[in-house]
């Protein structure tokens, strides 16, 4: 199933959780303070669901039950085209970053593939929903895109095992890891480039592993101004999402709502010749087959 974070376009500050029922959403917050759909606890954001054990497991178990058994369920039926979708994570307290982790990124900067998992720490305060625009910040001249599959955490995860690290996953998204090279490759590290204010747009759903499974065989793409810069398929993923789970969690306890941004393909701007940066005016778009298309444009500071 995929759920999202919304609002109505009239009401931008009312967020709302929401669902997809075929090519129809599904106000899932208004279902319960309507009494439609029974919940611990009133509904807001999907973060609210991950807060209730197994939420995310039962809150669908109900919707679909919902689906079939109420004559109320069209009351909450609505269009996306009178949504604004919100990112489907906006306060994580832990936001991880995979380096190095597609084999044609590795090939395409001449390198060689790490034999651990390359872990980096990303920030809340970047993330930003579709829609919303990525800033160019004044001190960066060079910054770039990045398709990435998004993994969220659905039960605390501490030294999980690889075969039951699916088990820990509330749902899958997409991510764009955006990030200023020059400011990157001067700090010989990566906390000041990829910590901008709007430098992780993510959305616009969060599917679920009953869709999904463990997020392998995915066809991820990224284009430019309508043309195709990156394009691959997480089966090429060096570290896939089950040996990540299982080992961040060896390091450090994954808490319900923690993201983590598996690696980008080949294709990045950096790595192109004559490079591609980011400028004002650009739209972005990721797709991520079973996920869907996360759209942003691209605005100068001001």
């Amino acid at each position: 199933m995929k759920f999202m974070n919304f609002s109505p376009k009239n009401a931008p500050n009312d967020v709302r959780l929401g669902c997809v029922f075929a090519e129809t959403c599904f106000d899932v917050t208004r279902a319960i303070a309507d009494g439609l759909l029974e919940f611990p606890r009133t509904l807001s954001t999907i973060e609210d669901a991950l807060q209730v054990i197994d939420g995310l497991d039962i809150l669908q178990d109900k919707l679909e039950a919902l689906k079939t058994s109420s004559s109320g369920f069209e009351s909450c039926l609505f269009q996306a085209s009178g949504a604004a979708f919100q990112a489907p994570i906006n306060h994580p307290q832990k936001l991880i970053g995979i380096g190095l982790n597609y084999r044609d990124h590795v090939e395409e900067l001449k390198g060689q593939a790490p034999k651990l998992p390359l872990l980096f720490g990303m920030y809340g305060n970047a993330i930003i929903g579709p829609e919303q625009p990525i800033v160019i910040p004044p001190m960066s001249q060079q910054v770039d895109y990045e398709a990435e599959l998004g993994v969220v955490i659905g039960r605390r995860a501490r030294r999980v095992s690889l075969e039951s690290a699916v088990g820990y996953v509330a749902g899958y998204t997409i991510i764009n890891d955006v990030s200023a090279r020059d400011l990157q490759f001067s700090d010989g590290q990566w906390v000041r480039a990829k910590s901008f204010d709007t430098f992780a747009p993510m959305g616009p759903y969060l599917v679920t592993p009953q869709t999904l499974h463990d997020g392998d065989e995915l066809d991820i793409e990224l284009r430019l101004n309508g043309k195709t810069m990156q394009k691959s398929n997480t089966r090429n993923l060096i570290f896939k999402v089950p040996d990540l789970i299982s080992y961040i969690s060896q390091i450090m306890t994954l808490e319900p709502g923690d993201v983590i941004a598996t690696g980008t393909p080949g294709g990045v701007g950096f790595g192109r010749n004559p490079q591609v940066f980011l400028k004002p005016g650009d739209v972005v778009e990721i797709e991520i087959e079973g996920i869907g298309q996360l759209r942003n444009p691209v605005t100068a500071f001001s």
